[in-house]
């Protein structure tokens, strides 16, 4: 499957939130907090991605920079596209944009039960460095905390 990595535009909400209204471990936020990442308002510095392939986009990332701390707050990949390559080129990517803002690492939060993103997230050398007891809801679930040292990131 042939596609491109491109910072996300105001255009690409819609399919955004497609994209992860259709995956039931991606985070479904409102409309305006996809606005709010297009927006280069500079409020709180974020890099926000897409993956397009022909028909479209089937992909977004996004991650906050913050104090030298990247927050990857959101990745996922239409159901169509999944295991293609697309997460790791859009990771590979947000990592490389991160480190030019300024990170110097990289957390997150996952699901205790979301075996797949942690076996992504394993392979992209993040580590588990805490739990975060009933974090989520709908069904209430721990988060694992996960770091990426982007020093050491290649």
């Amino acid at each position: 499957m042939r596609f491109s990595v491109r910072p996300m535009r105001a255009e690409d909400v819609d399919a955004a939130m497609a994209i992860a209204g259709a995956l039931a471990h991606a985070p479904h936020w409102p409309r305006s907090a996809y606005e709010t990442v297009t927006a280069a308002d500079g409020l709180q510095p974020r890099v926000a991605l897409v993956a397009e392939v022909a028909e479209g986009i089937a992909g977004i990332a996004v991650a906050s920079v913050v104090a030298g701390t990247a927050e990857l707050e959101s990745i996922a990949v239409a159901r169509s596209a999944q295991r293609h390559g697309l997460a790791s080129a859009l990771m590979a990517t947000l990592i490389e944009r991160v480190k030019a803002a300024g990170a110097g690492e990289m957390t997150l939060e996952v699901r205790a039960s979301n075996r797949g993103a942690a076996a992504f997230y394993d392979r992209m050398g993040f580590l588990k460095v805490g739990i975060r007891p009933r974090y989520y809801r709908d069904p209430e679930e721990d988060a694992v905390i996960l770091r990426l040292d982007l020093e050491r990131a290649t």
